[in-house]
């Protein structure tokens, strides 16, 4: 509450900054803020024609589409968050306003720019379902809970990782390589159906592997979205579902703590 709070009295600061951010990711371009758009177009282009191979394995090309949107929201979250701190030295050191408004700045204008890519996804998606003689599940109403939900454990990671950043320079290295490995053990080009495949010997290291809260969004997303497919509700599945609430909490005490010697450390 005492975070709602704090952004809500300073709504003209916080907007002011998010323009600034969705400004400044595409200066001095020609087409500047269409890029939010063209980006994932040109995105779902290449991967709806070659990635083929992938949906001949049985990855149905609209799960490929879902699961990269969605995991380009939470990189560029990531990503832009982490250097929220350090890239603003400036205003830091000379200007009093809560620092916790940078990292949740990065985090809203990701969250517009994944808004606007996520018109060319259903356009795609129901194109593709389509083509198939089907088309998207009437409980896609729902997946505005979702995006909530997804955006908050952004929020949590950003808050996380700029904190820490400040500190410790070298976490910008380390973040990248684990982004990496974190890209290849979430269902992103991938589905479900396809991780029990490979886990077929070994029927615990799917549910370890339910425990990854992107193996939740990203299929809560397809279920919500795709006729037919369901979510694998388990225990494990919960608690998967639980790790970025609590990963907020810590986050935001962490990032409370740190925050007061940002000015020293910068």
């Amino acid at each position: 509450m005492n975070f709602l709070r704090t952004i809500w009295e300073r709504r003209d600061l916080f907007a002011n900054l998010v323009a600034r951010d969705l400004k400044q990711r595409y200066k001095g371009s020609v087409l500047g803020f269409l890029w939010s758009i063209l980006t994932p177009l040109f995105m779902a282009v290449i991967y709806v024609f070659f990635l083929r191979l992938l949906a001949g394995r049985g990855v149905p090309t609209e799960d490929i589409i879902i699961g990269v949107f969605a995991w380009q929201f939470t990189m560029q979250c990531v990503n832009s968050g982490m250097t929220c701190i350090t890239g603003n030295a400036n205003l830091v050191k000379k200007v009093a306003f809560p620092r916790i408004i940078l990292p949740t700045v990065n985090v809203a204008a990701g969250l517009i720019n994944y808004l606007l890519s996520l018109i060319v996804q259903f356009a795609l998606v129901a194109i593709l379902l389509g083509i198939k003689g089907s088309g998207m599940s009437g409980w896609a109403v729902l997946v505005p809970v979702v995006i909530v939900y997804h955006s908050l454990f952004n929020l949590a990671l950003a808050l996380f990782v700029s904190s820490v950043n400040v500190y410790f320079r070298d976490t910008q290295h380390l973040v990248g390589v684990l982004l990496s490995a974190w890209f290849f053990v979430s269902p992103v080009m991938y589905n479900l159906s396809f991780a029990e495949h490979l886990a077929a010997r070994w029927p615990a290291a799917f549910d370890l592997y339910m425990l990854n809260p992107m193996a939740g969004v990203i299929t809560a997303y397809r279920a919500l979205i795709i006729p037919g497919v369901e979510f694998p509700w388990s225990a494990y599945t919960a608690a998967g579902l639980l790790i970025p609430l609590a990963l907020l909490w810590l986050s935001y005490i962490l990032f409370q703590r740190l925050q007061r010697y940002f000015a020293d450390m910068l």
